[in-house]
């Protein structure tokens, strides 16, 4: 009777420790993901304002600016708040909080203030940096050479944000 129970505790923890490894290594997965450039997967351990975050990759953390965007600056800053400053960095934890991301760098690898400089992409495929300028929260800042999708993609997203009158481009 004894040997039996120990048995079956033994084996339902053998069962808990295999699912949890399965699901740690799916959340852990770096493998590419169709759709999505090549990058560095991280975890979001911090939302700092609308266009920067605190990642933890490799045992380390590091500090991303979005590149390309700017957003109004929120409580806090030196300049203080500007419009619109709360909403983008809300929209921003709303995308990103706690997340597992994809970062990809276009040529700079940081900028003046030591922060990675990066495009965000969620797992399904969307550039948070371009979504904040869709929904009117961001809008285009480029510091050559870093525009890769500024063509392609910000003009657009930004030219639909101040034609829908959103965000910062409202009345």
């Amino acid at each position: 009777m004894m040997v039996r129970m120990l048995r079956n505790l033994f084996l339902a923890v053998v069962a808990a420790v295999a699912v949890s490894a399965c699901e740690l290594l799916e959340e852990f997965d770096d493998e590419p993901v169709a759709g999505l450039p090549a990058c560095t997967w991280a975890r979001v351990v911090k939302v700092t304002d609308g266009d920067t975050i605190r990642v933890q990759f490799d045992g380390r953390e590091e500090r991303v600016r979005y590149i390309g965007i700017d957003t109004p600056e929120v409580r806090g800053s030196p300049g203080g708040p500007e419009p619109f400053g709360d909403e983008a960095s809300e929209a921003n934890a709303r995308m990103v909080e706690d997340a597992r991301v994809c970062l990809e760098r276009d040529v700079s690898e940081t900028d003046r203030y030591g922060r990675l400089l990066r495009y965000v992409w969620l797992r399904d495929g969307t550039l948070v940096n371009e979504e904040l300028l869709r929904l009117g929260l961001a809008q285009i800042t480029t510091y050559p050479p870093d525009v890769k999708y500024v063509e392609s993609r910000y003009l657009p997203a930004q030219d639909e944000a101040q034609a829908s009158r959103r965000g910062i481009w409202g009345e």
